[in-house]
């Protein structure tokens, strides 16, 4: 019988949470453990190879040493967090000066935009790890350095985002819902958020997978009045994103790969 979209991705889920605890496992090992054919884990570990998430090496794998090393990726609905990406890097343009926080999803744009003379201002501090693009800039709002998330927050970022205006905006959240709005779990982040939504010239959108809609967190970053889009991936609920949609907040929900 033919798996579903929902348990491929909850195969491949479990697939790359082992290979990043184990760090280096064998396709036979993968198999007992997940109690499925070795062909059907080979196609999982060439999925996640293309992706540059694991190197593959005659009979196993072991997770890349760049994305490990610095965690841009998490294993949680990496599927999902690339597909989100991928869908919004197509709404970049050429010369586009772009706001990104802190968010993991937005951040993977750098690795889809197509567009050329793009410059990214962002205070995450985990975009010094990203890979080069001839056709961006990347430029660190600077201030204080907040782990685990390794965010730049503080009055030295508000002070230089307040200096420039973007001509779009890529956020991430903790949580969105047509009661709640658009909010983080950290309170340090919220004055970010406002600022990048406040100086932003043209297109302003939230990047949030499954997990985040319908959710609402502690700390207000802005109302849904304030976004244009929300890209999400098709496993976010309907309800929500049919109460969201009656706002006026444009949704674009993106199939997996």
């Amino acid at each position: 019988m033919k798996s579903s979209r929902a348990d491929i991705e909850k195969r491949r889920d479990r697939v790359l949470k082992i290979i990043e605890y184990r760090t280096n496992v064998t396709v036979d090992e993968l198999s007992r453990k997940l109690e499925t054919s070795a062909i059907t884990i080979r196609r999982d570990l060439e999925y996640f190879e293309k992706k540059n998430l694991i190197e593959r090496y005659h009979g196993g794998a072991s997770i890349s040493k760049v994305n490990f090393t610095t965690n841009i990726f998490s294993s949680s609905l990496t599927v999902n967090k690339h597909a989100i990406a991928k869908a919004a890097s197509r709404f970049v343009e050429d010369g586009d000066t772009v706001f990104i926080n802190t968010s993991s999803t937005a951040l993977l744009m750098t690795e889809y935009i197509k567009a050329r003379q793009v410059t990214i201002i962002t205070n995450n501090g985990k975009a010094i790890f990203t890979k080069n693009n001839e056709g961006l800039f990347i430029v660190l709002t600077g201030g204080e350095l907040r782990m685990p998330k390794e965010s730049l927050v503080g009055d030295f970022a508000i002070n230089n985002l307040n200096r420039v205006k973007a001509t779009k905006c890529f956020l991430g959240c903790s949580g969105i819902s047509s009661d709640g709005g658009f909010t983080t779990a950290v309170l340090q982040e919220v004055a970010i958020n406002e600022i990048m939504l406040k100086n932003t010239t043209g297109l302003k959108v939230v990047l949030a997978d499954t997990n985040k809609v319908g959710k609402t967190h502690s700390f207000l970053s802005g109302s849904i009045e304030d976004l244009d889009y929300l890209i999400t991936d098709t496993d976010a609920n309907d309800d929500e994103i049919e109460k969201l949609r009656k706002t006026g907040l444009k949704v674009l929900k993106v199939p997996l790969d």
